[in-house]
Formats: C-alpha cells, sequence, structure tokens
C-alpha cells in the first residue's frame, strides 16, 4: 500500500498535541506500509520545498516534504473568513507552492490512500480526485473544530473575539458538512466524537482511533517523593491560557506548601505574568518533560473549555504519576472517575482530590491505573495496528462496490 499523510504542519518534533498524533501514526504506518509525509514547515520559510527524513524505526525511514509556511491570519484573510463562505482556518492553508507539490505527488506517486489532517485541508479534494487513479481519501478528525469554536465564542470575555469565534464555528459547520460528502471515510479519536459526526451525517463512514503515548518513552519517569502540581501543554493555546490562571488564582491559594508548575512551549505574556505569583513557576520551552513528571506530586488539568483528547494526561499516566482533571479535561479518554484519575471541577473539589493523595496507598493506586490503562489501550503501536486495520478495510470496500 502506499500512503500520502498531508498536513497542514510538520509532524517534527513532535511538541504539541497534533504533531505528536501526526508523527506517531506515521511512523507507526511507515513501519507497515510505504508511506510519504506532506505539510508546511512552522519557521525559517525558504525559497523552495526542503525535504527531510526522520527515523521510523528499523523498517526505514519517513520521508517528509516540507514546504515553508503559508501566511496565516492576514487581515485580508480575517475579512474573507468573516464574510465566507469558508472559514479563517481554510484560508489560512491555500497555498499555491502546496497545491503544486500536492498535484506533483498524486501524479507521480500512484497513492492508495491519502489521510487528510483536518477539515483546513479540504480546498485540496479536487487535486486528489485528479490524480490518474484517485486514492482514497480519509479525513483524521484531530478535534471537532467547530466544536472547539464555539465553546471558545462560549468562554470569551472579548465580545469582538466571541462573535467572531461565533461566525467561523458557523462556517466551520457547513465546510465539515461538505468533507463527509467529498472523503471516502472518516477518523476521530473518541467514540463521543464518532456519535456526534453520526448525528450530522448518518451514512458517514467513520473509525475510531484515539490519541496515544509512548509508553515505554515515558515509564518509570515518576517518584513518590514529588510535591509539584504540574501543569503541562503547548502555553499558547487559549485553553490552556485558561486553565493555568484559573489555578493559579483560584485553586493554589487552597494549597498551602504546593508549588504548581506550568511546563510548556510559548508562554503568552498572560502566562509568565503568573510567576510573579507566589508558588508559580513557568518554565517555558524544555528539552524533556520526564523530569518534571519524576517530580510531581500529581498533574492537573484544570480545563474549562476546548476539546479533544488530551495526551498530556496519557503521558502523566505513562510516567505513573496521579492525575486531577476536570470531567472536560478528561473528555475523550476511556478513563474512569475515581478509579483512573480524580475528577474536579471547582477549586475546593482540586483541593479535596490533593488532599486525597496525600494517603500514599491512594496516590499508589491511582497512579498504576493510570499505567495499566495507557498499557492496555494507548500505547501507539497499538494504535498504528488500529489505523492500519481501518485502511484495509476501506480499501476493501471499495475494490468490492460497497
Amino acid at each position: 500500500m502506499r500512503i500520502l499523510l498531508f498536513s497542514p504542519r510538520d509532524c517534527w518534533p513532535a511538541d504539541t498535541g497534533a504533531r505528536l498524533r501526526d508523527f506517531h501514526l506515521a511512523r507507526e504506518l511507515a513501519l507497515r506500509e510505504k508511506l510519504t509525509y506532506l505539510g508546511f514547515e512552522r519557521d525559517n520559510p525558504s525559497p523552495s520545498k526542503s525535504v527531510q527524513h526522520i527515523k521510523a524505526g528499523p523498517a526505514g525511514e519517513l520521508d517528509c516534504v516540507l514546504l515553508p509556511p503559508p501566511v496565516r491570519f492576514s487581515t485580508g484573510g480575517l475579512v474573507r473568513g468573516l464574510i465566507g463562505p469558508l472559514p479563517i482556518s481554510v484560508l489560512n492553508y491555500q497555498n499555491e507552492m502546496m497545491q503544486a507539490e500536492l498535484r506533483r505527488l498524486v501524479h507521480s506517486e500512484n497513492f492508495d490512500l491519502v489521510q487528510m489532517e483536518g477539515v483546513n485541508l479540504i480546498e485540496y479534494l479536487p487535486i486528489l480526485r485528479s490524480a490518474p487513479r484517485p486514492p482514497v481519501v480519509i479525513a483524521d478528525w484531530h478535534n471537532i473544530e467547530s466544536e472547539l469554536l464555539e465553546r471558545y465564542a462560549e468562554g470569551s470575555r472579548n465580545l469582538a473575539r466571541s462573535f467572531y469565534a461565533r461566525r467561523s464555528a458557523h462556517l466551520l459547520v457547513k465546510t465539515e458538512n461538505r468533507l463527509f460528502q467529498v472523503a471516502d471515510a472518516h477518523v476521530v479519536c473518541s467514540e463521543r466524537e464518532r456519535q456526534r459526526l453520526l448525528e450530522r451525517a448518518t451514512k458517514a463512514r467513520v473509525g475510531v482511533v484515539g490519541n496515544g503515548v509512548d509508553v515505554d518513552f515515558y515509564a518509570g519517569a515518576a517518584s513518590t517523593g514529588g510535591q509539584d502540581l504540574v501543569f503541562v501543554g503547548s502555553m499558547d493555546y487559549h485553553a490552556n491560557v485558561d486553565a493555568a490562571g484559573h489555578f493559579a488564582h483560584q485553586i493554589l491559594p487552597l494549597l498551602s506548601g504546593r508549588k504548581f508548575l506550568i511546563v510548556g512551549a510559548r508562554p503568552t505574556k498572560q502566562v509568565e505574568a503568573l510567576a510573579e505569583l507566589p508558588g508559580v513557576v513557568v518554565t517555558g520551552t524544555v528539552p524533556d518533560v520526564r523530569p518534571y513528571y519524576r517530580d510531581a506530586f500529581a498533574v492537573v488539568v484544570p480545563l474549562r473549555i476546548g476539546g479533544g483528547t488530551r495526551l498530556k494526561i496519557l503521558e502523566a499516566m505513562a510516567a505513573g504519576v496521579p492525575v486531577v482533571s476536570t470531567r472536560l479535561g478528561a473528555e475523550g479518554l476511556e478513563a474512569i472517575a475515581g478509579v483512573h484519575f480524580l475528577q474536579a471541577e471547582e477549586p475546593e473539589d482540586f483541593r479535596d482530590a490533593v488532599v486525597r493523595l496525600n494517603d500514599p496507598g491512594e496516590w499508589q493506586r491511582l497512579a498504576a491505573a493510570g499505567l495499566e490503562l495507557v498499557r492496555s489501550r494507548y500505547d501507539w503501536p497499538m494504535l498504528g495496528d488500529e489505523l492500519h486495520r481501518f485502511y484495509l478495510e476501506v480499501l476493501g470496500n471499495r475494490k468490492s462496490g460497497g
């Protein structure tokens, strides 16, 4: 099987949730089939495309074709995104150089299947369909983007941003509905998201391949002697910014003697300012997050807005660290509150959960249960097998005329 994984981003270094999913699924597929990864670089645009080769394990290399990043959120694009019919998140990735490179690839490589990462690339579908032998197209939904924007609009205190987000969410719903019609099949990260899509498109073929974690990489990172409360994530993502601020201002004062470590790349000025509060440490980008898990008493996930499944919860569990999270924070994971993590919604709930973890037996029980969950359900090789089987089913269905 010849596979093209087409993404709006590069996949290395895998330092965000989206890049982690892209990289690990691409690597697992490359161990089974011949795969090319096509995406945009994040930085340092160059006059022509660049090609990188990332080691994918004993089966060979992951061939990444990366193009200079597109201009995003231009004034003209923002205006067009407001007027419609395409939302700004789709307009951001329209790019003539990418169109030319994608056309060259699909006309020369004879791909059997293209996995397209998200609705943002929908305008490239005509190029895929123009190939001499059009490949099967599978849309990988990292999130239901319209749902994320609707939640953002509900939680934003900025009226202008809330209005733009609602308008974009409305346009995204229409664009997502069009994606149901033009893609052959879809992959989502959780059963909850699968049911949401099937409510909108009852005849769509939708598979579930969750987010995962490199269990062996994180195993054994934790120490029972740690005292820090740790929050890990990309600190320019609005949901993480909100969560970090909420915990620092509303929850940490209830936990005397504890330090709150905000660990993540690209902290906004709002996040950096939290370091002025007693007990708050903002690390910025770190080369390796495992030492922070090793010194953690617990990982906290006080998310109040956003969506998708939480790779950082899976990392914490793989590292053997107990997790305290809101319901939304653990949404989409097959994790049971009280068994695999402690659920907390209000500041007092977080305080009580941390107090509960002072019992060494409870600390060890939750740490062991979380580790067992990720070993049995969320290791990347297992998820790679699930995605590969879904590919074979979809291809077999096409050959049979179903």
